[in-house]
């Protein structure tokens, strides 16, 4: 088990609540080394003196914030010593509806859990009240020097803590976007068309079903590129609609939408239901498992397919 990245009490009320914050997602990202060309030797960075040149070593390092044209510097122990009731508190400043709080301002997912087994019914409490009103609480605490304000939700079975951004933090659109889209009037029929395509498009969120698939093509070359193999490269971007095509394109991609959900591909609409199910039991596998096998038949396109194309590619190769 993970450890807590950060453990104090949560207070809602006069009710206070013993709890540690873990990491509820992980990083998968291909981290990369630095080489230098031609050679196996790794590139480090170094933590130089600017004016000198020479190294400096980790605890003669000291942080400072610049103010008119000079450095005040600030020991790690003086910044615990502003804030030490608000690094071991999190506290609840009220409960908000969850449809009021835009996704905008959602960032990071934290999982909260209960310090200990006497303080489980606190917490199945605050959970169970959280979930019957679909509403979180809002709260603010310290954690490692920096402060933030979260949303305290019921997931499941667990409360989860989700940091959000500063109202501030959020940047207009009016004044990072040009041109800025607004509204305008647009013609009916192909609205209607536009309208059409995403209800045959519509389809139930399931999560397990998605993945890098970036990340699988990076592990496909440099694994192809070890053995001295060529690798399949990516095809090119599709061209942008032009606006005298635009409604044909639009009634094109209903009907092929329409004929994938009618073969029982992407989409899961009536016209997924009925369908001769292929051979093999592939319909009993998950998508990694299906992935698996479409590397081994050497399926092409399979790391941009979803599971119903996996399926039906498989079926074919077979």
């Amino acid at each position: 088990m993970a450890r807590p990245i950060w453990s104090g009490a949560l207070t809602f009320g006069l009710v206070s609540l013993p709890v540690r914050l873990h990491s509820a997602t992980e990083s998968h990202t291909i981290r990369f080394r630095q080489l230098e060309r031609g050679t196996s030797d790794r590139i480090r960075n170094k933590h130089v003196n600017e004016r000198t040149g020479a190294e400096v070593a980790a605890e003669d390092m000291v942080k400072g914030l610049e103010t008119d044209g000079t450095y005040v510097v600030v020991e790690p122990d003086e910044l615990d010593e502003i804030a030490p009731g608000r690094s071991r508190t999190l506290e609840i400043d009220g409960f908000v509806d969850l449809d009021e709080v835009d996704p905008i301002y959602f960032d990071r997912t934290y999982w909260l859990a209960p310090k200990g087994e006497e303080y489980a019914k606190t917490y199945a409490l605050l959970h169970e009240a959280l979930s019957r009103t679909n509403r979180a609480g809002i709260a603010t605490f310290v954690m490692r020097n920096r402060e933030y304000l979260v949303a305290v939700k019921a997931e499941a079975d667990v409360l989860a803590v989700h940091t959000l951004h500063w109202a501030d933090e959020i940047r207009d659109p009016k004044e990072e976007l040009s041109p800025v889209p607004g509204k305008r009037r647009l013609p009916e029929k192909e609205l209607k068309t536009a309208v059409k395509l995403v209800e045959t498009l519509d389809m139930e969120w399931h999560p397990e079903e998605y993945r890098d698939t970036y990340r699988e093509r990076v592990l496909e070359l440099v694994e192809a590129k070890a053995k001295g193999e060529t690798y399949e490269k990516a095809e090119q971007p599709p061209q942008a609609t032009d606006v005298v095509d635009l409604m044909d394109a639009l009634q094109r991609s209903v009907d092929e939408a329409g004929e994938r959900r009618g073969r029982g591909g992407k989409g899961r609409g009536k016209g997924s239901k009925g369908r001769k199910k292929p051979e093999g039991g592939l319909e009993e596998l998950n998508k990694k498992q299906l992935y698996e096998r479409a590397a081994h038949a050497g399926v092409p396109g399979r790391s941009t397919m979803n599971r119903d194309e996996l399926i039906e590619a498989l079926g074919k190769a077979s």
